[in-house]
């Protein structure tokens, strides 16, 4: 019988979620959603020394924005909970002491001291980095060196230790990876990691493979950083005797910088001015912020779609997926073996084409709330849904609204005289004199009605209408900027154009 699709994503709380991290959740999501499957949360935290307060809300919240929803998780709940790993604490020492007892694994009561020194002791030309493994594991403190009678008595006055898996001598370990085919290692280039901490907590390598066996997870994906440590969870599979219910693996390809030379980092964000993290992230230990994709004024549609196209395609041109779309034709077989190199111009177009894409109510609310952030309030719903319309093709991000539509609903507090004043004369200031008086009057306002009334208004005073469709763009707008200038004066209003242009007429003539 085929085994239901389960997959996880398993972040440790330690941080801002990297695009990369949000990659593997939609890689996850995508394949669960296509295989009626279902998909995971569970936070790994049981590194206490690097846990980060503030940082599971925080990874939760990201996947809220992004809209990709774990069906069971600390939050959800679920029949596998609990989804900590700090709360299934016991359970991991159970199964490391059955390795120890299997000859498997080993107790080590080495100090970090004495761990130091074998780094220096055994360090060579051809061994400039020496690691605890079947080489010198005989020259250290631990229940393979020292006698059975020694190691009870450390065990019982409870001298500090940690459990080691004892990796085998020259064995070929193989596994069939869904995205790189068969993949082998040799066990003695491996070192004898650390399954159990000195304060009872599982490392990374015991406790994925405790819970993934517990959580009858079918699929394991990650990235492909994690291939080193595949012959360890291999044998810890093999050794606890679970090697059937193994779940098949895919390590996915890393993101890569934008020159393709090495993975990305939020360093080189800071350094080449552009986000990695999902969504702002303060450290609350160094205070250290960094800006997020949503804050920058991305919507979690182009986010999705970016980061899907980011080492897959589904073989076509086609370049704009929903997340529907996405789960329709997701196919890991698809997924490139190499890096994805990060491009943050065609990240910027991706949400160009889904603001212009997606009806202006799906995000007028986060428009409304940056306007009210920059000191614009909105007094009605309907004109800022019909601002936006306008002028929605002139924006990237969500925060070029605040430019592009914020002079709709306030007076600009500074025009750009300057690209007026050069060809500036008494002849136009009498123009718009006149044209405001006009407008007074105009009984129907629309953008056609004030267009008319404009250019007749031109023709009687003789002056071309290209000469005074600048001026009359700064005295609404403030700037050179913005979308047909009669069609602004429309959704301004009456009242206001008027007021703008008398207001103008001062500006340009001080």
């Amino acid at each position: 019988m085929e085994k239901k699709v389960r997959v996880r994503f398993a972040p440790s709380p330690t941080g801002g979620l990297h695009l990369g991290g949000v990659r593997t959740v939609l890689y996850n999501y995508l394949f669960a959603k296509k295989n009626n499957g279902v998909f995971v949360l569970r936070i790994e935290d049981t590194d206490q020394s690097r846990y980060v307060a503030g940082a599971e809300e925080y990874i939760q919240e990201c996947l809220r924005w992004c809209g990709l929803q774990p069906d069971e998780s600390p939050i959800h709940g679920g029949e596998f909970a609990p989804y900590r790993q700090s709360e299934r604490k016991p359970m991991y020492r159970n199964y490391a002491e059955q390795l120890v007892q299997q000859g498997n694994a080993y107790y080590a009561f080495d100090t970090p001291e004495e761990l130091e020194a074998m780094r220096t002791n055994f360090k060579t030309e051809s061994n400039p980095s020496p690691q605890y493994n079947h080489a010198v594991r005989q020259q250290m403190r631990n229940s393979l060196s020292l006698s059975k009678e020694e190691v009870e008595k450390l065990l019982a006055d409870g001298v500090p230790h940690v459990i080691r898996i004892k990796m085998p001598q020259d064995e070929t370990i193989s596994f069939t990876d869904m995205i790189r085919g068969d993949v082998s290692f040799n066990s003695s280039q491996v070192d004898d990691k650390v399954l159990l901490k000195a304060d009872g907590m599982p490392t990374y390598h015991l406790a994925v493979v405790v819970d993934d066996y517990a959580m009858k997870i079918s699929h394991a994906f990650r990235g492909e950083e994690w291939l080193p440590s595949a012959p360890v969870h291999l044998l810890l599979w093999k050794y606890l005797g679970w090697q059937n219910d193994m779940p098949q693996w895919a390590h996915l390809p890393l993101i890569m910088k934008p020159d393709g030379h090495g993975k990305l980092s939020k360093r080189d964000g800071d350094r080449l001015g552009f986000p990695v993290f999902a969504m702002n992230w303060k450290d609350p230990r160094s205070e250290e912020e960094a800006t997020g994709f949503r804050e920058l004024g991305f919507l979690p549609e182009a986010f999705i779609n970016m980061l899907a196209v980011l080492g897959w395609n589904d073989g076509t041109e086609q370049e704009l997926f929903s997340l529907e779309e996405l789960v329709e034709k997701f196919a890991l077989e698809k997924v490139h073996k190499g890096g994805a190199k990060f491009d943050y111009e065609k990240a910027k177009w991706f949400n160009h084409e889904w603001i212009k894409r997606l009806p202006v109510s799906h995000y007028s609310e986060q428009v409304k709330s940056l306007l009210q952030a920059a000191g614009v309030e909105v007094e009605s719903n309907e004109k800022l849904e019909q601002v936006m319309e306008l002028v929605k093709d002139r924006c990237t991000l969500l925060t070029d609204f605040v430019q592009q539509a914020g002079f709709f609903f306030k007076t600009p507090a500074n025009l750009d005289v300057a690209s007026v004043q050069p060809k500036w004369n008494e002849d136009k200031a009498m123009f718009f004199q006149v044209l405001s008086e006009k407008l007074v009057t105009l009984e129907q306002w629309n953008a056609f009605n004030i267009e008319t009334l404009f250019k007749e208004t031109a023709v009687e005073k003789n002056i071309k209408v290209g000469e005074l469709q600048l001026p009359f763009r700064i005295m609404l707008v403030g700037g050179k900027f913005g979308p047909t200038v009669f069609d602004i004066a429309a959704l301004v209003g009456k009242e206001e154009t008027i007021n703008r242009i008398r207001q103008g007429l001062t500006f340009i003539a001080s």
